[in-house]
């Protein structure tokens, strides 16, 4: 298996010039985070992670986690990567300073997450759920909780979880059935059993912080009446200290097509006098505040279908090197050739490789825009920018997790014969990938937000803004010399336009929305993605043309962008009539 090495070039570059980030270093909050800072964090989180915790992939996915005498026993090296990763600050980096976090701006924290994901998906889990949790506590725990659980959480000495699922209720929350009881102290006892937790249990650190959705005896049916509570697995004295064991034990893990090392459990609250928990704000709340915690996850899990691609790309590469069969076209008679001559292997490896980019590009200015929106000093620039990251992050998750199960196919089909044999390695990648797609809200899920929710965001403001970035990015390359991308993401953009007038249209038709939802989550992450291949094209003409920057990475730049938006954009185009279809058919069919 090929060693991984972070893109580190191609990070900054979209850092730079994509995402901006001299812009959000230009905030008051994140002075200090300019592009050499940045650089440098980049850099260190590489040298760890490409040395301690990629290593572990590997291992993890032979030897899993498993529950040990009531309690799970992570893979070996685990607990020991784990504490090196704390004891470098790495979870503390996009959090406030206040709080003991690095301070550093959202759009940093991703591109440092993107290392350690792709370093190994499985270990990464623990610290995205952990990264959700201090989320919503952050912005909905009151003085005492933040007080008490931030500090030990943002520094990763104790991990977090989101328990959300239970076995009668999956998607459709509304039907949890776990209970929540007022007591006379102001805690409350919570019993109940939820199910797919990450990270539920583990031997990696002295506490896990669980945010748990409860109802408690009067709530109304439904998810109006769900309430959100801080349950830890071991309690916390006033003065900071664990205590005793909470009432919340792992009952087991299960068995997963990929991701063998991170636990996933079953978990039971309040088997014996009830687990202690502590309300999260205001009771009947836990609905909006747990989409605090996932509209950050979406963007995350968005983020695992780059990062294994990556992963999976660099292993194809590797192997389509060393790997020799056939002779290519103008090879020598006789003489085997590496199959990366051959230009259907080609074919292959540049399909990941744009994919990857334009992912990389949709995924940093959606964290951009979450920073922007939360510390812009202008009101109105904030507006702006929550709007166009609430429209960005569907795709992200949707677009970016299809397409991982999608290139880690690529990658495994680039080793023949090979990838199909575990010893490889790279069937791991896309038994890995899989999840994703399910991960915080199933892609059909994020396709119907999309069209429900985010088209309609302030009477269509949002998607008019971003037609009209679309549309002024792809006339800038048209201006630079680059007529061809201009033309490619403008008939993208023509397709987008007109898939959102027939949703427009057809309000009073909502299975015609709903059933034309997935094929244009898929359209528009294509177009927009075009759009950013089309501004990192100009980009490059222009650094090229000022003898700035390395020509080689930029001239490569020009090649991706060039294979994306005529080779790769131009499937999108067709989608338009199973968007505009309706849902006759759909209701036709028997199954």
């Amino acid at each position: 298996m090929a060693d991984y090495r972070a893109p580190l070039h191609d990070m900054m570059f979209v850092l730079q010039h994509i995402a901006g980030l001299e812009t959000i270093a230009g905030f008051p909050e994140f002075g200090h985070a300019t592009v050499e800072m940045t650089e440098g964090v980049l850099q260190e989180a590489a040298r760890l992670f490409e040395a301690e915790v990629a290593p572990l992939n590997r291992v993890g996915d032979l030897e899993g986690s498993r529950v040990v005498a009531g309690s799970v026993v992570t893979a070996p090296g685990w607990k020991e990567a784990y504490s090196k990763y704390v004891d470098a600050g790495w979870g503390a980096l996009p959090f406030p300073e206040e709080h003991g976090g690095g301070a550093f701006p959202w759009l940093a924290g991703l591109a440092v997450q993107e290392i350690l994901t792709a370093s190994n998906m499985a270990f990464s889990l623990g610290p995205l759920l952990t990264q959700g949790a201090i989320h919503a506590v952050l912005i909905h725990g009151d003085e005492t909780l933040q007080g008490t659980f931030l500090p030990p959480m943002i520094s990763g000495e104790w991990t977090g979880t989101m328990d959300l699922t239970e076995p009668q209720a999956g998607t459709d929350v509304g039907q949890i059935k776990t209970k929540a009881v007022l007591q006379a102290d102001g805690t409350y006892r919570i019993s109940g059993q939820k199910i797919f937790i990450t990270y539920g249990d583990h031997d990696m650190a002295d506490n896990i912080i669980h945010l748990v959705l409860a109802k408690t005896p009067d709530a109304p049916a439904g998810t109006k009446g769900i309430s959100m509570f801080i349950v830890p697995k071991v309690l916390v004295k006033p003065d900071g200290s664990l205590g005793e064991r909470n009432d919340v034990k792992v009952v087991s893990v299960e068995h997963k097509l990929g991701i063998h090392a991170s636990p996933t459990c079953v978990m039971a609250f309040g088997d014996s006098e009830g687990a202690v928990g502590y309300l999260v704000g205001e009771e009947m709340k836990g609905m909006s505040y747990m989409f605090t915690m996932m509209n950050s996850a979406r963007l995350s899990v968005g983020l695992e279908g780059l990062a294994i691609s990556e992963r999976a790309y660099q292993q194809a590469v590797q192997y389509a090197y060393d790997r020799k069969q056939g002779t290519a076209i103008g090879a020598p008679k006789g003489e085997q050739s590496s199959i990366v001559e051959h230009a259907n292997v080609k074919r292959m490896l540049l399909t990941q490789k744009a994919y990857i980019e334009a992912m990389r590009c949709l995924m940093y200015d959606n964290a951009a825009f979450m920073d922007a929106a939360l510390h812009d000093p202008d009101a109105d620039a904030r507006v702006s920018a929550d709007l166009r990251a609430q429209i960005l992050t569907p795709l992200s998750k949707a677009w970016g997790t299809d397409l991982g199960v999608e290139l880690t196919s690529l990658a495994l089909q680039v080793h023949g014969g090979m990838g199909y044999i575990e010893e490889t390695g790279v069937a791991q990648h896309f038994r890995d990938a899989r999840i994703a797609p399910i991960y915080e809200g199933t892609n059909g899920i994020q396709a119907m937000d999309l069209v429900a929710r985010k088209l309609p965001l302030a009477g269509g403001e949002a998607v008019r803004d971003l037609i009209n970035w679309m549309t002024e990015t792809a006339s800038a390359a048209g201006e630079a010399g680059l007529g061809d991308m201009q033309a490619g993401v403008m008939e993208g953009v023509a397709k987008v336009t007109e898939a959102v007038m027939f949703f427009m249209g057809s309000q009073n038709d909502f299975n015609a929305v709903l059933s034309g939802a997935t094929p244009f989550a898929t359209l528009l992450g294509q177009v927009v993605a075009g759009a950013y291949m089309a501004k990192a094209a100009t980009v490059a003409t222009q650094l090229l043309a000022a003898g700035e920057g390395d020509e080689d990475f930029l001239r490569q730049k020009l090649v991706t962008s060039t294979f994306y938006i005529e080779q790769l954009l131009p499937q999108a185009y067709g989608l338009l009539p199973s968007i505009t279809a309706g849902s006759k058919l759909l209701f036709e069919a028997s199954f």
